[in-house]
């Protein structure tokens, strides 16, 4: 079969041919309907040897969506032909968290060598995928494969760092978005949806802030030096309740904090190396500054019903797998407005 992999450090991903995959005891394999290109594989390729943790070469997607091919020994719950979603985040599924749900807090993963697919494990950006364990599976359900499989991460994502600040997200309160692309434009939707509070958006781009308008934010500001003196003014001062960053780099994360005001949330979800100083002082006082990853499963579910409700709809570019590195070169270059996808099968 066909699979985008990046196979040697520094360098771009390549389409190549390897063996067809068939699943073990307990596994399930895929036939691979749509697979995201995300920001996070960008990160990947550009660490250092010493940093990558986990062997090259690697078939790229931790957003994945498909059809059930083929069941491994011991494997029921599902039908030959069912679609479904790859919840990505996964683990050891019997620890505390796990317990929970909330495989994206796993306390046993690295120590087990458990990795998602696309980031450790082999991923979707191919023709067909394995898949560990059929608990990492939620039905799509009559969604369309293609504007759902974002939803796996771009939306899952956001909606769990929105969900932690419900609380402070009260008629009257403001939430800042920085960075309005393939997880932020979802964000400014989820944040209409779930919420009443006014929303800016920030961003470099003003095709991404046009974006951010036509989804749902209020007001728009470019995000430059001048960033949040502009949502301070727009806030009569007082500043944002909740403050995203989906891009997280040294700039963004000084005007999330700047941007916060007393008694609020700073989630820093973006992987540019960014880090805010927290101390007494440094920000407004009672300030919670997180760096949330992923989501649970049960809230991967939950997006997915807002998805079939309307209620958020990725914009999305498609492509297919022999231009996934063309989709990898136009993100890296800031030209995806939304979310790329790769059709491995179309």
């Amino acid at each position: 079969m066909k699979a985008v992999q990046y196979r040697a450090i520094g360098a771009a991903p390549e389409v190549v041919t390897v063996p067809d995959p068939e699943p073990g005891p307990g596994q399930v394999l895929l036939k691979v309907t749509a697979a995201g290109v995300c920001h996070s594989d960008i990160a990947v390729m550009s660490m250092p040897a010493e940093q990558i943790p986990f062997p090259l070469p690697l078939t790229l997607g931790h957003e994945g969506v498909g059809t059930v091919a083929a069941l491994g020994d011991g494997v029921t719950g599902l039908t030959m032909g069912e679609s479904v979603a790859v919840y990505g985040p996964w683990g050891c599924g019997t620890c505390v968290k796990c317990a929970e749900g909330k495989e994206n807090y796993c306390l046993r993963a690295r120590q087990l060598g458990i990795a998602p697919p696309g980031l450790g494990a082999p991923g979707a950006m191919a023709e067909y995928m394995i898949v560990d364990d059929p608990r990492h599976l939620v039905p799509l359900d009559g969604l369309d494969p293609v504007r759902a499989v974002p939803l796996t991460d771009a939306g899952l994502t956001p909606y769990h760092a929105i969900k932690r600040s419900l609380p402070k997200l009260v008629p009257g309160a403001t939430a800042v978005v920085i960075g309005t692309g393939g997880l932020g434009h979802v964000a400014i939707q989820l944040l209409r949806a779930l919420t009443a509070v006014r929303v800016i958006a920030l961003d470099v781009s003003q095709d991404k802030l046009a974006l951010a308008r036509a989804v749902g934010a209020h007001e728009t500001v470019l995000s430059d030096e001048h960033a949040a003196a502009e949502v301070r003014e727009l806030t009569g001062g007082v500043g944002a309740q909740v403050v995203l960053d989906f891009v997280g780099a040294p700039p963004t994360v000084t005007t999330a904090g700047a941007s916060a005001a007393v008694d609020s949330d700073v989630t820093i979800v973006g992987l540019g190396g960014g880090a805010l100083p927290v101390g007494f002082g440094s920000l407004p006082y009672n300030t919670t500054v997180t760096s949330p990853y992923w989501g649970s499963r049960s809230e991967l579910a939950e997006v997915l019903d807002l998805a079939r409700a309307g209620s958020v709809e990725v914009h999305v570019e498609t492509y297919t797998l022999d231009e996934a590195p063309l989709a990898y070169e136009r993100l890296h270059a800031g030209k995806i407005n939304g979310r790329a996808v790769i059709l491995p099968n179309g």
